[in-house]
């Protein structure tokens, strides 16, 4: 640890040194860098951080219009989409954290802003049949406060050629 924090400062130095590809080494120039901040990354969080997250407002309890939905035989690169309807039966605000669509394939929109008791609000989910034949089967987990998290949106389709 001792030798450590003696060679830590000489380290820094040297970081902070730099040449510049026109000059020789006696005609060193020292500057200190700059930091750039790094490239903004999405953080991709886990479903358990996605649950806890969600879980961490007071909970309440929902109703869906449906939680399936059969879009029947469509032909092979419909873009198809089909709403949930989601009521908020409970006594707190509802809060729709995130929608987690199974696969690239279906993209979500829903409500973000709190649903108060006794509303309604709505969860998209868009479907691209473009790389699918036959049936397939789909699913959305959605990320809210209520007790049975996450709750689980599907669809069905029958690709035609």
């Amino acid at each position: 640890m001792k030798n450590f924090i003696k060679i830590a400062p000489i380290v820094v130095a040297l970081t902070l040194v730099s040449c510049k590809k026109d000059q020789t080494a006696d005609q060193l120039v020292t500057e200190q860098e700059t930091a750039q901040p790094a490239p903004e990354v999405p953080v991709v969080e886990s479903n358990e951080d996605l649950l806890k997250e969600a879980q961490s407002k007071p909970l309440t309890t929902i109703a869906l219009s449906e939680a399936q939905f059969d879009f029947g035989k469509i032909k092979k690169g419909d873009h198809k989409e089909h709403t949930y309807e989601i009521t908020n039966m409970g006594k707190n605000p509802l809060i729709i954290s995130q929608v987690k669509p199974g696969c690239g394939c279906t993209v979500p929109d829903y409500t973000k802003e709190p649903i108060l008791p006794g509303k309604k609000g709505k969860i998209t989910l868009k479907f691209d049949s473009s790389s699918f034949d036959g049936m397939v089967y789909k699913q959305a987990e959605v990320y809210a406060n209520v007790e049975k998290a996450p709750i689980m949106l599907t669809f069905s389709a029958d690709i035609q050629p």
